[in-house]
């Protein structure tokens, strides 16, 4: 160079592949994430022969979602985040005209309307926003002054808001509550200040009243079971006390696998989906459990080192948002069997039968491959 105080920002150049790890920087994939992604969508497909009563049929039709969901993530991350964040307006509008177009359109299944039939398959358009979401924002506050004043705020709340009640009048209060959260994810990682954090919380504490009459009976009798769970142990006390029994039975080794007895004598129902922790519980103890959520903390870890690695504001609240959002799944879901959270139908991630939620899950992560795989190198 003509001058060391020059600096120049060139693309790391592919290196020649000699060895796994190179093979696999060449295609964009991390490493740890992968291995940590492949065991423990291993052991969802493992838990779920046992949970769906042994049904190779459902583990085959799962599998092939995982296969598809890991396509979808290695595609994902041979784009440059540079890709995502000017694409973010136009997949944040499509989003928002989809979750339209299923208010005026869409399926009616179990008294919610959440699908478009596209002809060759259905679609569940808030699993788009849940991506959407965290693109859109973190493009939205990436250039601007942070943390965001009083204006920028509003519009992101705005942003945030309109497809988050969208959802929730489907109704579908577990993913709106997961796309509310990764939207605010980013803009708490943009700096919020935390005077506008408390004054949201007093508000929503406020608030929580008038919310109260705008649920339906099936919620209220959800949020009253979460707080009394003996008050209708045949009704809707019985999903939580099922899955506590299921959990504590199986103490510190478990039962062993396809020996539990509360999904195989149908007592634990939605056992393959939204309980499936409970089946998982009584079957490998607590030792299984705490292996499970040693893979999670890993997958969360490492997002979170590849989100401080991010080498722009957006690349940051994105990788973060991502991140924590699925922290969030974990949480919830493994909250909410336990009976420490209301149910509100977050399935457990990698783990719980259902193809959408893993397919827009991996996509997640093949944007977090694309920030870290992407990465710039600063020359003097």
């Amino acid at each position: 160079m003509s001058s060391s105080s020059e600096i120049s920002v060139i693309t790391q150049a592919p290196q020649p592949v000699t060895s796994f790890g190179a093979w696999l920087a060449r295609f964009h994939i991390d490493l740890i994430l992968v291995v940590a992604l492949l065991a423990m969508s291993a052991l969802g497909l493992f838990v779920l022969y046992s949970a769906s009563g042994h049904s190779a049929s459902m583990v085959f039709s799962q599998g092939q979602r995982l296969a598809l969901g890991l396509v979808v993530m290695v595609a994902l991350a041979q784009a440059p985040p540079e890709l995502y964040r000017a694409a973010a307006p136009w997949l944040y509008s499509l989003a928002l005209l989809l979750l339209l177009a299923t208010l005026l359109l869409g399926q009616h299944a179990k008294g919610a309307q959440r699908w478009l039939d596209l002809g060759v398959m259905r679609f569940q358009p808030s699993e788009l926003m849940k991506l959407a979401m965290p693109i859109a924002v973190a493009a939205f506050l990436h250039g601007r002054r942070l943390p965001p004043g009083l204006m920028v705020l509003l519009a992101t709340l705005a942003m945030i808001g309109v497809p988050t009640a969208l959802i929730a009048v489907q109704p579908d209060l577990g993913t709106a509550l997961l796309v509310l959260v990764a939207g605010l994810l980013a803009l708490f990682f943009g700096g919020l200040r935390w005077r506008w954090i408390l004054l949201a919380l007093g508000a929503g504490g406020a608030a929580l009243p008038l919310l109260w009459f705008k649920l339906h009976d099936y919620q209220r009798n959800r949020l009253l079971t979460f707080l009394d769970p003996e008050r209708d142990p045949l009704g809707a006390g019985y999903h939580i006390t099922q899955s506590k029994i299921a959990i504590g039975s199986g103490g510190l080794f478990g039962k062993g696998w396809l020996n539990g007895t509360q999904a195989k004598l149908d007592f634990l129902p939605e056992s393959h989906t939204d309980f499936i922790f409970a089946v998982y519980s009584e079957e490998l103890g607590l030792l299984g459990v705490l292996l499970l959520l040693t893979l999670y903390a890993v997958i969360v870890g490492r997002g979170l080192v590849i989100a401080l690695r991010g080498q722009d504001t957006f690349q940051r609240l994105l990788g973060g948002s991502l991140a924590l959002t699925f922290f969030i799944y974990v949480f919830i879901n493994t909250g909410m069997v336990m009976g420490l959270l209301p149910v509100v139908g977050v399935p457990l991630p990698l783990v719980s039968y259902g193809g959408t939620s893993m397919v827009s899950l991996l996509a997640g992560f093949g944007m977090l491959m694309s920030i870290q795989t992407h990465r710039k190198l600063l020359a003097a």
